[in-house]
């Protein structure tokens, strides 16, 4: 989709003239016919303890909103999970349709079934989904998407959907005059209404660093993305929008526009959807609480840098750690109707407590001001944020790909999805 809207799309630059630069390029390999299964894959539900958290909370009893372009409700991980929703961008078509697979592949991440160990594992697999249509399936329809996400947002804020997960954004050129009031009211009405809102920061941290909105409205928790060393990742927009990181990296998913198969990823819009699944544990645990609370207890047990000053430019508070509150009950609530993102009258945001100290194994190694690990950085090349190619690859589909693809792609999309 050539907008200049944000959705989490990753910049690629495809060189390839050999099966073997192919590889070395991407940074692909094709495994072995016992690969791993699915599960294995998401390795950032193993640094969560997971496993440990599904026995206390599965999500269950919270709904998590996507504003997307759609969430597939056929797709075998989201059975039986997908609501009816909306459709924002294209009267009359069924918001439960996914014309490009990225809001299915987010929903995923948030509440897929696993399917025992063959599908996506959503962090929060009893969780629902309410899809929200913002993006339409044409290129004309997507260009001036601003006024429906704000509709969006509101429209969420007034249904049974606790989380707001926004894996988008718009840059700061995109949201001016009209359209900036109405996403700032519509922020600030589903705010009012308890309701937590995340959104990804961007892709640009390479090239521009580009403000992205809406995750720089007040209110509104922007997440940046980190790798496996839980360090920050150098596509990831930074600045003080940043509120919160999570896992962005080399994280599997099903595959979009229209791929087969499930591919490796990296992303904001990733860590964002990661971030929604945490909430969903964390809430589901403390149904009486509301999404300033929620956001308070998360910004509270967040890994916090080792080095800077907090809330650090490239992970903000911290990255997300939700076993210290589902399984520990570490983190203070605080007041319902205070957001901890939005300025106090006498200055400056609440911030949560620093009492949690940050853990190596969890959240803590990140460094604020520091480069992601090279290995890292260099695994990530897909457009759509959903990696270039699927894991399982035969050798004549990479002799197929390699001898059609002579010549060099650039392909620049000014936003993130």
């Amino acid at each position: 989709m050539e907008t200049t809207l944000n959705r989490a799309r990753s910049r690629t630059t495809a060189i390839i003239s050999l099966v073997a630069s192919l590889l070395a390029i991407m940074g692909l390999t094709a495994p072995a016919a016992s690969a791993d299964t699915m599960r294995e894959r998401q390795w950032y539900l193993d640094r969560m303890q997971a496993e440990s958290m599904w026995k206390v909370s599965t999500g269950k009893g919270i709904t998590v909103a996507v504003l997307d372009g759609g969430v597939d409700a056929s797709a075998p991980e989201l059975r039986g999970k997908v609501l009816k929703g909306k459709n924002f961008k294209e009267s009359g078509k069924d918001a439960r349709k996914d014309p490009d697979g990225h809001g299915t592949a987010m929903a995923m991440l948030i509440a897929g079934s696993g399917r025992d160990g063959q599908g996506v594992k959503g962090v929060s697999p009893d969780a629902r989904i309410l899809p929200i249509t913002v993006f339409g399936s044409t290129k004309e329809s997507g260009t001036n998407s601003v006024p429906a996400l704000a509709k969006a947002i509101r429209y969420a804020a007034d249904s049974d959907a606790q989380i707001i997960n926004m894996s988008l954004g718009f840059q700061d050129y995109m949201v001016k005059g009209g359209a900036s009031s109405q996403l700032r009211q519509a922020v600030e009405y589903a705010i009012k209404r308890g309701k937590l809102l995340l959104a990804s920061t961007g892709n640009d941290g390479e090239s521009g660093n580009y403000v992205s909105y809406p995750a720089a409205i007040d209110g509104v928790a922007g997440v940046a993305a980190v790798d496996q060393s839980l360090s920050r990742t150098k596509f990831s927009t930074s600045g003080p929008d940043v509120a919160l990181a999570a896992p962005g990296q080399d994280i599997p998913i099903r595959c979009t526009n229209g791929e087969p198969g499930y591919c490796r990823s990296w992303g904001t819009s990733q860590a964002t959807a990661i971030a929604s699944g945490a909430a969903a544990l964390i809430w589901a645990k403390h149904p009486t609480w509301n999404g300033n609370q929620v956001l308070r207890v998360m910004m509270d047990t967040a890994g916090k840098p080792t080095e800077g000053k907090i809330p650090s430019r490239y992970i903000g508070y911290g990255t997300i750690r939700p076993r210290y509150n589902v399984l520990e009950n570490r983190g203070k609530p605080g007041p319902a109707d205070t957001n901890p993102l939005v300025p106090a009258q006498a200055g400056g945001p609440s911030s949560p407590s620093s009492s949690q100290s940050p853990s190596p194994s969890e959240g803590g190694g990140a460094k604020d001001g520091s480069p992601a690990s090279d290995t890292a950085a260099e695994s990530g090349g897909g457009d759509d944020g959903s990696g270039a190619l699927p894991w399982i690859l035969g050798a004549a589909g990479i002799v197929a790909v390699a001898c059609l693809a002579l010549f060099v792609v650039r392909r620049r999309v000014t936003s993130h999805r």
